[in-house]
């Protein structure tokens, strides 16, 4: 049975884990802490599906070390913590491991092999290299999350909206693995599907929320309030044409207008991203991966990008005048 182990049993990771558990094709354990590991040992994976509450069991610890080798790593952490988690995984990596980042935003791996950025890691993803160095890229297959889950309370999670899970490997083309890891994720019931460029996939996702997720913290308003209102919605446009240029550059294209992707984010309705979540929750912001790396990207390219700019600039003081930003910026 393959061994898969959800690092981080927040929102999004307890979807996973408790899907893949309940599913009984794979041993699912779990690295977790505080109030989250003592639910997790007490009640196992509970997820509330609609009218109902599924439960399934899991093997949580809150150290690598106790749960050993695993077939599948999930990384399902807040970027911040990014760097420490991946300091502490050695002991659930084998040579053949998959690490499937299911995060937000640019990944630490997303530069290598892109010509005009010379593979240079994003110092606003990984600053001092340590995230690449504890997790080589040839374990590393990509992930993009379209869906959105909230935690009701520590090891209870709410799937809220759950579209797919698109998969691949991280410079193209398909593989054995992934095809393995797409199986066991749809008998599982997670919607998943394989991508031959996933790198675009991962562009395409963050050019809606690279947007949608700080203005949403910066105002406090739902995802239909901000496309209410023209010049919120103009400035949104203006970044997100900004970063479907540097996307092309990185050959990652945008075939659509922000206009088309606004038509289809307001059928979410009263929406709260999970940047304003995290806001109203007092928890740190995920700026870096999802603004910074941008605006990173696009200054080793000598791009203008004043809209995103000034997105960056504004989240980020909002952020460290409420001590949710603590890195304050690239």
């Amino acid at each position: 049975m393959t061994k898969v182990c959800i690092v981080g049993a927040g929102a999004i990771g307890s979807v996973i884990g408790g899907r893949l558990a309940h599913a009984g094709h794979a041993k699912v354990s779990a690295l977790a802490r505080g109030e989250t590991l003592a639910s997790l040992r007490k009640h196992g994976w509970r997820l509330k599906l609609g009218d109902k509450i599924v439960s399934a069991p899991v093997m949580a610890h809150p150290s690598a070390g106790e749960l050993g080798p695993q077939d599948v790593v999930f990384i399902a952490v807040k970027g911040l913590a990014l760097a420490s988690v991946a300091s502490s995984l050695s002991p659930l990596l084998t040579e053949n491991t998959i690490v499937v980042p299911a995060m937000n935003g640019i990944p630490w791996w997303f530069c290598e092999r892109i010509d005009e950025l010379q593979g240079e890691r994003l110092r606003s993803v990984d600053p001092d290299g340590s995230i690449a160095s504890a997790i080589p890229t040839d374990h590393v297959l990509g992930c993009v999350v379209h869906g959105s889950a909230q935690q009701i309370e520590p090891g209870l999670v709410e799937e809220t909206m759950w579209q797919q899970v698109i998969i691949g490997e991280p410079f193209g083309g398909s593989s054995a693995r992934a095809e393995r890891l797409l199986t066991l994720l749809t008998d599982a019931g997670c919607a998943a599907v394989s991508s031959t460029d996933v790198r675009s996939e991962i562009w395409y996702k963050l050019w809606g929320n690279m947007t949608m997720n700080p203005v949403s913290a910066l105002t406090g308003a739902t995802i239909d309030k901000i496309l209410e209102d023209p010049l919120v919605r103009e400035f949104c446009s203006a970044a997100m044409r900004e970063a479907a240029e540097v996307g092309a550059r990185v050959g990652c294209p945008i075939e659509q207008t922000p206009e088309d992707r606004h038509a289809v984010t307001v059928k979410l309705g009263a929406f709260k991203t999970s940047m304003l979540q995290d806001v109203e929750a007092g928890r740190q912001l995920e700026l870096d991966a999802i603004v910074t790396a941008v605006h990173e990207i696009a200054r080793r390219l000598g791009m203008a990008t004043p809209n995103i700019d000034a997105l960056l600039g504004m989240t980020g003081l909002f952020g460290r005048m409420r001590g949710l930003y603590p890195r304050g910026g690239n």
